[in-house]
């Protein structure tokens, strides 16, 4: 913890004053009902709704012509969307689901690269008061599959090209799904593609849907408990859980945004994470339009030129993205950042995997500005834990409680569970001590439950507290460190991976007769995902059938979640019960200590 000296707080003699100056003063002085206070709520007592103070209440008032989103297509020219317009369309849309009989609480799923029918998409289905699910646009068939069934899905929007490759194979699997809205990726100003989605069967063409919906909506009572989106989180032993957050959990966003991004209402923001991960939601989509700030909506994936580009020639002043990508950068060399005018970057962030503390230092020099780890989860909402612009970073620490949240480290056994005291209440840990992060159940985003799930959701609380299954320690301070996951959730590229769905998709395949997955270092990726498979008879383990599991599992889940590595081999150790062990195989890979024994079929 040591290595790196501090990095002293952001000066801003010449730049705009931080919206929290002082930690002590804003923990000390803030509350949640304050904080729900400064949001408007539907007019005449409606209730809350996250839509409306995302869009609509910008729309309303002087912030109408302001940009909202300023779309950079793969192909073609940029195209900015205002506030006013923004609401036009998402209110077409909501109009649109209520003439297909869509109903209060059907569940939208959105299937989208990032461009503005995204966006329009999951607003507008926000305001008809569905539970709108985003799902990552790499994912392969399965993976897609696997959500839609879990969710029930009653309407899924598209783009025609993502249909017919990963929808329409398994589109007789789910019975539920009633309607399948097709969305070029032509701007607003453009004329819609005439490969129209009528010319697909079983599909709507949804720019037609638009056309002939009014364009005002207003939106029906909403509980601040009404749900909201459904955002699925990778599984260790099981399927992905669906994680249900309700209309009030944009207090936290709104709240969040403006500490912890520092946002203000004249910053160009850019957050680089996907909308299909709770990243892309919660700060790609709902955060920065809720401050009313201009939000970039880059459509391709990694490119160290064109992100840089992207920096300059957009004037972006708030960048949120990943250790990931700040590592391809540094990878690329400082002087690709040098020869770029960087000038209006002020604050940048990033979220989904831990920030070495080397990645401090280049941002400092290479970027100008270091950049400020933060933690949270699906589960969370929002962020939990961060470095702020008003305090001294410690480079590789995930930085102090959010004002509002009270977060500790618990203390563990030897198997691992939380020490409770004989009247119930948690153990906390002493000051640089290992233990399970934990954070007192109080905070507006947090999950109200799991789909279908209700053991697994008690199972997240212990002892008057939610425990994150993240270990880490405490420095006198109050500055927290990450250590590492409980479980066995792979982490690559700021996304998490649940090693069961990868089994079971390997399992599928002919050739294998049983499958185990783990997570491998990787210096630029964090993890990747290996499998070590046991081969059916009449196979032969070798680089033919890894080229074809490969390929299997790429077509299947898709790049991201399939595996980058196959090992072979036909004596996978198995706990008493049949279980392969991860753990076992993680020790082996990295050349650890086997540990305790004792549960694996032949004993110690």
């Amino acid at each position: 913890m040591a290595r790196f000296a501090t990095i002293r707080k952001l000066r801003w003699d010449n730049a705009c004053v931080p919206n929290m100056t002082d930690y002590a003063t804003e923990r000390a002085r803030f509350s949640w009902d304050e904080a729900r206070r400064s949001l408007d709520g539907l007019p005449n007592g409606r209730g809350l709704n996250i839509a409306h103070e995302m869009v609509d209440r910008h729309a309303a008032g002087g912030h109408r012509s302001h940009v909202a989103l300023r779309c950079l297509p793969r192909h073609g020219a940029r195209t900015d969307l205002t506030y006013g317009e923004l609401a036009r369309r998402s209110s077409q849309f909501a109009n649109a689901l209520d003439r297909l009989g869509v109903t209060r609480s059907d569940r939208v799923f959105v299937l989208m690269p990032r461009t503005w029918w995204l966006y329009v998409s999951v607003i507008g289905a926000l305001k008809h008061r569905c539970v709108v699910s985003p799902l990552f646009e790499a994912f392969g068939p399965e993976p897609i599959r696997e959500r839609l069934a879990l969710g029930g899905a009653r309407v899924l929007v598209t783009t025609p090209d993502l249909y017919r490759h990963r929808v329409a194979p398994i589109r007789t699997l789910l019975p539920e799904l009633r309607h399948v809205l097709l969305a070029t990726t032509s701007t607003p100003a453009s004329a819609p593609r005439r490969e129209t989605a009528t010319e697909i069967p079983g599909t709507l063409d949804m720019a037609l849907l638009l056309e002939a919906a009014p364009d005002s909506y207003v939106i029906g009572h909403t509980d601040p408990e009404d749900l909201a989106l459904l955002h699925f989180t990778s599984g260790t032993t099981g399927p992905p859980k669906g994680a249900l957050h309700v209309h009030d959990a944009i207090v936290s966003h709104h709240a969040t945004g403006r500490i912890a991004l520092d946002l203000h209402p004249d910053d160009v923001y850019w957050c680089t994470a996907d909308p299909g991960w709770v990243t892309g939601t919660s700060y790609g989509i709902v955060a920065p339009l809720a401050h009313g700030v201009t939000s970039v909506v880059h459509e391709g994936g990694f490119d160290a030129e064109r992100w840089y580009g992207v920096l300059e020639s957009e004037g972006v002043t708030v960048w949120y993205t990943s250790p990931t990508a700040l590592r391809m950068l540094m990878a690329a060399g400082s002087e690709m950042a040098r020869d770029h005018d960087l000038s209006r970057l002020r604050f940048v962030a990033t979220v989904g995997e831990p920030l070495g503390p080397d990645v401090v230092v280049w941002s400092s020099d290479a970027l100008g500005v270091p950049a400020h780890d933060t933690w949270w989860q699906t589960e969370t909402g929002a962020i939990m834990v961060a470095n702020y612009a008003c305090m001294d970073i410690r480079p590789g620490s995930m930085g102090r409680p959010h004002p509002g949240v009270d977060a500790t480290v618990l203390a563990r056994d030897d198997q691992g569970h939380v020490l409770l005291d004989p009247d119930g209440t948690a153990v906390e840990a002493e000051a640089g001590l290992d233990g399970e992060l934990a954070i007192r159940p109080s905070w507006p985003s947090m999950f109200r439950g799991y789909l279908g799930g209700d053991e697994r959701y008690q199972a997240c609380f212990s002892g008057g507290w939610y425990l994150t299954g993240d270990l880490a320690r405490r420095d006198a301070e109050g500055y927290f460190w990450f250590v590492g996951r409980s479980d066995d959730v792979i982490e690559s590229a700021g996304h998490l991976i649940g090693p069961f769905e990868v089994e079971s998709v390997l399992m599928e395949h002919p050739g294998v007769a049983e499958a185990g997955v783990i997570g491998v270092p990787d210096p630029v990726a964090g993890e990747i995902v290996k499998a070590f498979v046991s081969v059916r008879p009449g196979y032969e383990a070798g680089d033919d059938l890894r080229l074809d599991l490969l390929g299997f599992a790429r077509k299947r889940l898709g790049a991201t979640m399939a595996p980058r590595e196959i090992a072979f081999d036909q004596h996978l150790p198995h706990t008493s019960s049949g279980k392969v062990m991860r753990r076992l195989l993680r020790s082996r890979e990295l050349g650890r200590p086997r540990g305790d024994m004792s549960t694996t079929e032949d004993g110690p």
